[in-house]
């Protein structure tokens, strides 16, 4: 007879309402994983200028010490699913830390801008898998009725990498050197590693999980080209340039034909059955138009503080570290609602109040009050505790736990591409509003006196600069205009989120090796539909 094993903590939960010792624990290992792939973006985005120097190259040059890394992450986020079914969580998070250490550590040692990129390469292989294993780790200990808590944990890095990031890159390329925005990374992998192997729980992976050969090569090729086009919209000033419309295009098609594929193929690496499930279908939804709206406003502030109020890149981080206050303020609190009372309700008013606090953003004035904006950015990072992790908390809340693998691994990759479109669509936004703006500043300009458009904005003459200034933001005016749009629309969905608690599936129920002719009871599967 056939001896049913009771589901495991780390499959179940404990049942118990607070986050235990041993989901801490856990939830510590992955902060500090997340923390360095977070962090690492923004970071090494500060050092670009001071890189140019250092290796005597050009920015054309430079530019792809942040883009092979954008690359690789795109590139082996697909894989995560499958590899932590393979071979077991934590085997695999683990590897992830490691070679993001060593990657950090090698970049740390460059001695010519070819090796940097390549380094950056292998950096992003290990940090691709980072976020994605770590959503899966944590979803997996704290069990479904706790989901809205560690979604609200390792949202803390999600929210703070931009934030934090921008400040540290800037005190360490000025204060000490180029070299330890990689350097830091080692200990702190370190630490990782060590914490990693005591503390996180040994899954039993499946090794009859198959590779999906053809869709790994449709999906993770497709999703390079198609973030690396958008990544090129700032640059070309839209997307009429080949180099933004080609790579773009063929990637859209290798993911058109990943779709069609998964649509029939068992096994995929994305399981596209997901979709049927109602909480992760309509959560996913408003993942994207929130993230295409939110993500690409983000970029909007930091280049109003340079651009417009002749801050640095330092400054402007400090400036925008009442949005990440905000976010810390809000989010345990909207974790332990979401496990409550569920998603919806405060996924809603977090839109709603983001939308409130940008009003003031779409009345930018070249002189506008840093205390009003910084009070505009702290009740923007209140929203966005109660709206980022409430949605995709949603998303997984329902799901089995054979499911959530690779449901965190589609997560990631819609928000990467989310957020790719979002930064392309509003850089071209920004882009045409500003040169409509000042398009008849420099045409009635006399000849020999038009501004200097590639000089710091404090060092042009006073007239000028008030000038410049004033129409400069209203070009970022107008653009918030359009991010403020795009994220009412986002609240539409949001009006479908299954309201409540949720109904947790049931837990799996491991067998015992049978001995030989002995054949098991049949197990009902519940249905792959709406499991509210």
């Amino acid at each position: 007879m056939t001896e049913v094993l009771p589901p495991t903590p780390s499959a179940a939960g404990t049942g118990s309402e607070k986050l235990d010792r041993r989901v801490l624990s856990i939830a510590s290992v992955v902060v500090l994983g997340a923390i360095m792939a977070m962090l690492d973006i923004t970071v090494v985005n500060v050092a670009i200028n001071h890189l140019i120097d250092e290796f005597d190259t050009t920015l054309n040059t430079i530019q792809w010490v942040a883009t092979g890394y954008t690359l690789a992450l795109a590139t082996v986020i697909p894989l995560s699913g499958w590899a932590a079914d393979r071979f077991g969580t934590k085997r695999i998070y683990l590897t992830a830390v490691f070679l993001f250490m060593v990657g950090s550590a090698l970049a740390g040692m460059a001695w010519s801008v070819e090796s940097l990129i390549l380094f950056r390469v292998l950096q992003g292989l290990g940090g691709g898998m980072l976020m994605p294993l770590g959503m899966t780790i944590l979803t997996k200990a704290a069990g479904p009725e706790r989901v809205g808590r560690v979604m609200s944990v390792i949202g803390v890095p999600m929210l703070l990498g931009p934030i934090v990031g921008p400040i540290l890159g800037g005190w360490l390329v000025d204060d000490v050197s180029w070299r330890w925005i990689f350097f830091i990374n080692v200990p702190v992998g370190i630490v990782t590693l060590l914490l990693g192997a005591r503390i996180l729980e040994k899954d039993e992976p499946r090794p009859a999980e198959k590779l999906d050969v053809l869709g790994l090569i449709l999906l993770s090729p497709g999703l390079a080209a198609l973030i690396y086009g958008l990544a090129q919209v700032p640059a070309h000033e839209g997307f009429g340039h080949p180099e933004v419309y080609g790579p773009a295009g063929v990637g859209a098609l290798l993911v058109a034909g990943f779709i069609w594929h998964a649509g029939r193929t068992s096994g995929a690496l994305i399981d596209l059955k997901l979709f049927r499930d109602r909480s992760f279908s309509v959560a996913t939804v408003t993942m994207v138009l929130f993230t295409v709206a939110f993500f690409g406003s983000m970029l909007l502030m930091p280049l109003y503080f340079q651009q417009v109020r002749g801050e640095g890149a330092l400054s402007a981080g400090l400036l925008l570290a009442p949005q990440g206050i905000g976010a810390m303020v809000m989010m345990p609190a909207a974790g332990l609602i979401v496990d409550k009372f569920g998603s919806a309700r405060i996924a809603q008013l977090g839109i709603i109040v983001i939308v409130g606090s940008m009003v003031l953003f779409t009345q930018l004035e070249g002189d506008t009050s840093y205390f009003a904006i910084g009070t505009a950015l702290f009740v923007m990072g209140l929203g966005m505790g109660m709206t980022m992790m409430p949605i995709m908390s949603a998303a997984l809340k329902t799901l089995r736990q054979n499911d959530v693998a690779r449901a965190s691994t589609s997560l990631n990759i819609i928000q990467q591409v989310a957020a790719s479109i979002g930064t392309a669509l509003l850089s071209v936004i920004l882009f045409n509003e500003t040169k409509d703006r000042l398009a008849p500043l420099l045409a009635n300009a006399p000849a020999g006196a038009a501004p200097d458009m590639n000089a710091k904005i404090t060092d042009l003459p006073e007239p000028i600069r008030t000038q410049l200034a004033n129409l400069m933001s209203e070009a970022y005016s107008s653009t918030f205009v359009w991010a403020l749009v795009l994220l009412a629309v986002a609240f539409v969905p949001a009006l479908f989120l299954p309201r409540g608690k949720g109904t947790p599936p049931a837990p799996e129920q491991p067998h015992d090796v049978l001995p030989e002719g002995v054949e098991p009871p049949p197990i009902l599967d519940e249905p792959a539909g709406d499991r509210r």
